[in-house]
């Protein structure tokens, strides 16, 4: 299966349909209830199923993640209860960024102007240091840049540039993400 856009949207083998059976039937047995504290453990699942998991990635027991083959998460990056990764198409999370609850980084949509509604994905890219507040909403093909913070509640329909305050419906940037202590 190719994570890139296609016309007619991806093909879902046999083989993607079973992985996905299986990884549903995992995620429910081992790692949805998992004891909070197993970063780790959670980890060598994800990299099971074909994740690509930096070191100390905490990723908690109650996120839904659609294909985690699809999956990149950087060093030190926390993925809070009741995110969804609809990762349907490549999901990229990098260097101690976090994912805040409620938050959906959806990578797969459908085609409104084709019969049918076929489906279509597109990565999301996420940099690194960067807060994607809780209850956010992140569209298919966005770029979060480096450093940037997303709002709560925001819906992020286009690409937020590198160490910037970024927030509302749509998401906007709003001022310069300035760290106390150090000079950018």
């Amino acid at each position: 299966m190719t994570n890139q856009d296609t016309i007619n949207g991806p093909s879902f083998s046999l083989k993607n349909r079973l992985s996905r059976l299986i990884w549903n039937i995992v995620s429910v047995f081992f790692f949805r209830y998992s004891p909070r504290p197993l970063h780790a453990w959670r980890s060598f699942l994800l990299r099971l199923f074909g994740a690509t998991v930096g070191k100390k990635v905490h990723v908690y027991p109650k996120v839904s993640i659609w294909a985690p083959w699809n999956l990149d998460l950087g060093d030190e990056c926390g993925i809070a209860n009741g995110t969804t990764l609809y990762s349907q198409g490549k999901i990229t999370i990098g260097k101690r960024s976090v994912i805040s609850q409620g938050s959906h980084l959806v990578a797969g949509t459908h085609d409104y102007t084709k019969q049918g509604f076929p489906l279509f994905t597109k990565p999301i890219s996420i940099g690194d240091n960067v807060w994607i507040a809780a209850d956010s909403f992140i569209h298919p093909g966005v770029e979060v840049g480096e450093g940037s913070v997303i709002g709560a509640r925001s819906v992020v329909s286009k690409n937020m540039p590198s160490w910037m305050v970024c927030s509302g419906h749509p998401c906007v940037p709003i001022k310069p993400r300035v760290l106390e202590g150090i000079n950018k």
